[in-house]
């Protein structure tokens, strides 16, 4: 055995600190729940921020001022340029270093990013990608309510299926037959 603690130091975990906890105190959701988001991006967030997001009208003028959603300059009914607002936002960067880490994720944003960055290359990926957590971001912070993966479980589902009908579709063009094979054990 070591040896004990002198009366006067503190034990190893006694005053230990988790930003989880507080995180969730302070915001009554735990943010951290949402692929991609840790802890120390959600207290930039929140340091940057506030608790609340009253001054936002909806989840499209909160990614609107985050400069994550397209600008589109339009005249006479024609798109001249539709890139994202250049910021120098803190709330921006965190959100795209958190797009950037759901690269191996295996959740529906990190398949979602996956998908982006092989049609549209990786700065566009990461970028759409933080445009979704903010999307996911605005209404847990605002209304409280917990994130669920079931519901983007269903939407890969459909994409899933949108696949496989491209897929058998093509297949039928060329002269093959798509079989699905037996689940392995």
């Amino acid at each position: 055995m070591g040896p004990e603690p002198h009366a006067h130091q503190p034990r190893k975990n006694e005053f230990r600190f988790d930003l989880r906890t507080h995180l969730y105190r302070v915001l009554g959701v735990d943010l951290t729940a949402v692929p991609g988001l840790n802890a120390i991006t959600v207290h930039t967030i929140l340091a940057e921020m506030g608790p609340d997001l009253s001054c936002f009208a909806n989840a499209s003028a909160f990614t609107a001022w985050l400069g994550v959603s397209p600008d589109h300059k339009k005249t006479g009914g024609q798109v001249l340029s539709s890139k994202t607002r250049r910021t120098r936002n803190r709330v921006h960067r965190a959100l795209r270093v958190a797009a950037q880490t759901l690269h191996r994720s295996q959740s529906y944003l990190g398949t979602y990013y996956r998908r982006m960055r092989a049609r549209l290359g990786a700065p566009k990926a990461i970028t759409a990608t933080a445009h979704q957590l903010a999307r996911i971001l605005f209404p847990r912070r605002s209304t409280g309510e917990p994130y669920d993966e079931s519901i983007f479980a269903q939407e890969e589902q459909r994409h899933r299926a949108r696949m496989e009908n491209r897929l058998r579709r093509q297949a039928r063009q060329f002269g093959y037959e798509l079989v699905a094979l037996p689940p392995q054990a």
